[in-house]
């Protein structure tokens, strides 16, 4: 089996133990698969030029993004869930909404205003929002976090708050204008596809979007929706693809939905729906921005954003790749190498001097002397826990202190010889490149590069 296959077997395999449903699940087939990609390609064939691609050909949209969508896959984003609970029951929803939590930004909880307006500007975040949960439901909450932030941040940061719109009141939207929000995004699957809650927004807050998961039964709907939403003023539909959870596995599995394969389990119905929609935007030439959040992009592009955030503030290098890790190499010019040593025996070798660090541009330049190179991937996390063990520093902010979590994302890899041009190459033209077949060097691009386009269906 090549590596490849090996990829997608373990998503399938940590699919299977993640929903004991497994059996129930409609999964697609590769017997349909080929059937479901012509139907996908065959509608990106049909865009115009129009249709713009970003973020590694991820994320499709037309006539315009909203500049929060940019910040999220730049990793300029910070996202406050400010509560855990909702007023509303949708179906799809990927998480509990049952539980009225702490503040919570990047897995860190901010109880009081001031450290998340100092966390924002530590790591220089342009853009933050306010999600949940249904942040109405702590309406005098966000406010006072909305006053903060733009006393004691940059007065360029952009700001914007998902809601449902259900206790949205004229009132409560010109506090939020007021204050300074720049884009309220409302999820009106939340509402049965009525817009009387963005009537109430309308012509008062500068940035309107609406954002839903795309449910493919509602495709038509959202179609006649659309015009009506141009007259309301709203410069965005932002297109998310469902996904599968276990909050929401019994509701989405009684509908006829099919799944696809991949590190959460996605609706197949829900992309091609999508993708549609700005289809019918294009041919019909409608001014609404319209944006597919495909999973691929969000799973990519946000975690290596935020892992790149920290790195680049907290230990600034030149190897850092462009997932996000530290990439450390160490080559030997003379010893060949034992490849069965475990890794506390690689660890006594770098200690011991027995191989030398080298920076990235000396390896490419110079790979045919060493005999084998080893590759040793690092991250750094920041943590509120302060019972972890592992830390090696902190990070103090003006109203708070941090723990940094660093270690191996993966056990070191031994290259030798043999293999040293392709992964002179991988790393030189790894944009270009798909997952190489050797273990090896699949593991390495696995971690040094953001894969790119959407994967093949099975």
């Amino acid at each position: 089996m090549d590596s490849k296959f090996n990829f997608m077997n373990d998503l399938i395999n940590k699919n299977h133990q993640a929903f004991h449903e497994y059996k129930n699940i409609k999964w697609l087939s590769p017997y349909l698969a080929e059937m479901e990609e012509v139907k996908r390609n065959n509608l990106l064939k049909s865009f115009s030029s129009k249709v713009n691609w970003s973020f590694k050909n991820t994320k499709p949209w037309i006539n315009q993004i909203s500049k929060g969508c940019e910040l999220c896959g730049q990793g300029e984003w910070s996202c406050l869930f400010i509560t855990g609970r909702c007023n509303a029951n949708c179906f799809y929803c990927p998480a509990s909404q049952q539980s009225d939590d702490m503040p919570m930004a990047q897995q860190l909880t901010f109880e009081n205003p001031n450290e998340y307006a100092d966390f924002i500007n530590y790591f220089n975040f342009k853009g933050c929002s306010f999600s949940g949960g249904e942040p109405f439901l702590v309406y005098e909450k966000v406010l006072e976090f909305l006053k903060v932030i733009r006393k004691n941040c940059d007065s360029d940061l952009y700001i914007w708050m998902y809601t449902n719109g259900i206790i949205g009141t004229e009132d409560k939207f010109k506090k939020l204008a007021d204050l300074g929000i720049n884009e309220v995004r409302f999820d009106i699957g939340a509402t049965n596809y009525k817009i009387d809650t963005i009537k109430r927004a309308s012509g008062i807050i500068e940035n309107i979007t609406v954002e839903i998961p795309m449910d493919p039964d509602k495709t038509s709907l959202i179609k006649e929706l659309i015009p009506q939403l141009e007259d309301l003023g709203v410069t965005n539909l932002n297109l998310h693809q469902m996904r599968l959870t276990s909050f929401n596995v019994d509701k989405l599995l009684s509908r006829n939905y099919t799944y696809l394969h991949g590190e959460h389990p996605t609706v197949l119905e829900s992309e091609l729906a999508a993708l549609e929609i700005i289809h019918f935007v294009d041919a019909n030439n409608h001014k609404i921005g319209v944006n597919y959040c495909a999973f691929q992009y969000k799973n990519r592009f946000q975690k290596a954003g935020y892992r790149s955030k920290v790195l680049d503030t907290i230990k600034p290098a030149e190897n850092i790749t462009e997932n996000g890790y530290i990439l450390n190499i160490y080559g030997s010019e003379t010893d060949e190498f034992n490849r069965n040593l475990m890794s506390d025996s690689i660890n006594d070798l770098i200690l011991s001097g027995t191989v030398q660090k080298i920076m990235v541009s000396e390896f490419l330049e110079n790979y045919k002397k060493y005999e084998f190179v080893i590759i040793d991937f690092y991250g750094i996390s920041i943590t509120d826990k302060m019972d972890i063990s592992s830390h090696s520093d902190s990070v103090t902010l003006e109203n708070r202190k941090f723990e940094l979590e660093s270690g191996r994302i993966v056990e070191p890899l031994v290259i030798g010889k043999e293999k040293l041009e392709k992964l002179a190459a991988l790393m030189n033209d790894a944009e270009n490149q798909e997952i190489p077949q050797d273990d090896d060097l699949s593991m390495f691009w696995k971690y040094y590069i953001i894969e790119k386009d959407f994967r093949p269906y099975f």
